[in-house]
C-alpha cells in the first residue's frame, strides 16, 4: 500500500510541474492512413505493428502527465500515395482546429516526388496552417542529403522551415538483421545519423541557414559520429571525396528531442555537441505505454531538478526551447547567460616545485579542458603561467554557481587531477572573487552568444 502512495504521488506530482511541457515527438496514426498500408501490404513494413491510436486517449495522458502541447507527425512507414499524405496532413489540421493549443503538427510529404513535396510543402504550410514538416530519413531509397533534394530544401529555407526528422525502416534492408534485431532497437539510431550525416558532409544545413530540424531520439549515434567526422574531414577533402564542410552553421541548425532513453549521462553527452537550447522533451506517445511515459517524465523532471549542472536548463528543455522553435514565443532562451549573482569567480593562485611542473601542466590542461567540455556549470577555467616565474601558475575560475563548483569537485577528471598532483604543489591560495560590475558582466556573457 505505502508502494502505491509513493507511486500516486509521483504521478500527482508530474501533473503539477508540467502543465507547460511541450512534447515535439508524438505521432498520428489515422484510420486512412492505416487502410492505405493495409491495401498496400505494407502494415508490417517496419517490422512491428502499429499502435492503436484515438485522439481521446491522447489527450487523455497528455492531461494525466501535464502535457500541454504535442507536436504530431504522420508515423512510419511513409504511405505510397500522395492522395493518403494529403489526406492524412488534413486530418492533422482538422485535429488542431477542434484542440486549439492542444495540438501543432509537422506535415508530411510525398517523396521521392520532389515536385509533389514542394506542392505538398505551400498547401500544407499556407493553407493548412502546419506548424513544421516532418521528413523521413529515407523514403524508398531516397535519403536526405542529395542534390536532387536541394529545390526541396530551397523552398523549406524560404520559408524558415522546422522539420522534424525521423527514421524509417532503411532501404534496402536486411530482413535477416531486421528479425535478429527489431529496427527501433538499434537500426532506427543508425538511420537517424545516415541521414544528418549525409546533410552534413553535402553541407546542406549550412547552404540552407533558415531551416531548423529536429533530431530524434536522443541525438542517436551523433555525440559519437561528429568528432569522427571532423577528424577524418581533412583525409577525406584531399582525397576530394568531400567538399567544405562549416561544422558550426551545421550543429547550429541540429536540435534534439529527448524520447528514448534520456537521462543526465545521455543529456551531459549530447552537450558534446550542442547547447541546452538545442534540447526538447519528446515521448514517442503512442509507440510507448502512457504510464510508462508518464514515470518517464516525472523521472526527468526529477533529475533536471536535483542535478546541478542541468537543473538551470529544466523549463528551457521541457517548453521554452519547444515554444520558441515553434514559433509560440518572441524570444530565444539564453543558456549563455549565467545568472551572475550566483556565479563563483576566483583566480587560484598555485606554486609548483621546479621538477614536477612539466607533469603538473599536462594535469592541469587535462582538467581544464574535460571540466569545461563536460561540464555546463564550469564556465570558464583558464590557467595562465607567469613569464617571470614559470612556476607561479594562476587559474581564472568561474563556476555558474556554489551546487556546480560542488558538483565539479566530485567529478573523476577533478579527482584524478587532485590526487596526482598533491605533491608536486608547493603553495595553494583560492581566494573568492566578486564582480564589482554585475551588469558588465552580463554584457560579457551575452556578446558570446
Amino acid at each position: 500500500m505505502r508502494y502505491r502512495i509513493l507511486f500516486l504521488a509521483v504521478i500527482v506530482a508530474a501533473t503539477a510541474f508540467a502543465q507547460a511541457v511541450i512534447d515535439v515527438h508524438s505521432h498520428l496514426i489515422p484510420p486512412e492512413f492505416v487502410s492505405a498500408l493495409e491495401n498496400e501490404g505494407r502494415i508490417m513494413d517496419e517490422g512491428f505493428p502499429l499502435p492503436k491510436y484515438d485522439i481521446e486517449g491522447h489527450l487523455k495522458w497528455m492531461d494525466e502527465a501535464g502535457v500541454e502541447t504535442s507536436v504530431l507527425t504522420l508515423a512510419a512507414p511513409q504511405p505510397s500515395s500522395a492522395l493518403v499524405v494529403r489526406r492524412t496532413n488534413e486530418t492533422a489540421a482538422r485535429i488542431k482546429r477542434e484542440h486549439p493549443s492542444r495540438f501543432l503538427f509537422c506535415a508530411a510529404l510525398p517523396l521521392p516526388d520532389v515536385d509533389a513535396a514542394i506542392r505538398e510543402v505551400k498547401y500544407a504550410l499556407d493553407t493548412l496552417g502546419a506548424d513544421g514538416i516532418k521528413l523521413a530519413t529515407n523514403v524508398q531509397g531516397q535519403y536526405l542529403g542529395p542534390p536532387e533534394l536541394d529545390t526541396l530544401f530551397a523552398v523549406l529555407n524560404e520559408r524558415h522551415a522546422v522539420i522534424v526528422l525521423h527514421p524509417h525502416r532503411p532501404e534496402p534492408v536486411n530482413r535477416e538483421v531486421m528479425q535478429q534485431t527489431p529496427l527501433a532497437m538499434q537500426e532506427y539510431l543508425s538511420e537517424t545519423t545516415r541521414a544528418v550525416t549525409n546533410m552534413m558532409s553535402r553541407d546542406v544545413l549550412a547552404r540552407y541557414p533558415n531551416v531548423k530540424v529536429v533530431v530524434p531520439h536522443c541525438g542517436a549515434y551523433l555525440p559519437l559520429a561528429v568528432p569522427r567526422m571532423k577528424s577524418l574531414a581533412p583525409v577525406m577533402q584531399a582525397n576530394k571525396l568531400v567538399g567544405d564542410i562549416d561544422w558550426e552553421a551545421n550543429l547550429a541548425a541540429l536540435y534534439y528531442d529527448l524520447a528514448g532513453a534520456h537521462s543526465p549521462e545521455v543529456i551531459r553527452m549530447m552537450l558534446t555537441i550542442t547547447t541546452p537550447d538545442h534540447l526538447l522533451y519528446g515521448s514517442d506517445y503512442p509507440y510507448v505505454a502512457p504510464q510508462v511515459l508518464t514515470k518517464s517524465l516525472a523521472r526527468m523532471n526529477q533529475y533536471l531538478t536535483s542535478e546541478p549542472d542541468l537543473a538551470p536548463f529544466k523549463e528551457m528543455i521541457l517548453w521554452k526551447n519547444a515554444k520558441w522553435l515553434f514559433g509560440q514565443s518572441g524570444e530565444k532562451p539564453s543558456a549563455n547567460v549565467p545568472d551572475v549573482s550566483k556565479m563563483l569567480v576566483r583566480i587560484a593562485e598555485i606554486e609548483v616545485y621546479p621538477q614536477y611542473l612539466s607533469e603538473y601542466l599536462a594535469f592541469a590542461n587535462e582538467v581544464d579542458r574535460l571540466s569545461v567540455e563536460c561540464e555546463p556549470g564550469v564556465i570558464c577555467l583558464f590557467p595562465m603561467q607567469s613569464a617571470e616565474n614559470p612556476m607561479l601558475i594562476r587559474i581564472l575560475e568561474i563556476y555558474a554557481s556554489e551546487d556546480a563548483y560542488q558538483s565539479h569537485l566530485k567529478t573523476d577528471h577533478f579527482q584524478k587531477y587532485k590526487q596526482g598532483t598533491l605533491h608536486m604543489v608547493k603553495d595553494l591560495k583560492l581566494p573568492a572573487m566578486k564582480p564589482l560590475d554585475p551588469e558588465t558582466m552580463k554584457m560579457i556573457f551575452k556578446k558570446q552568444r
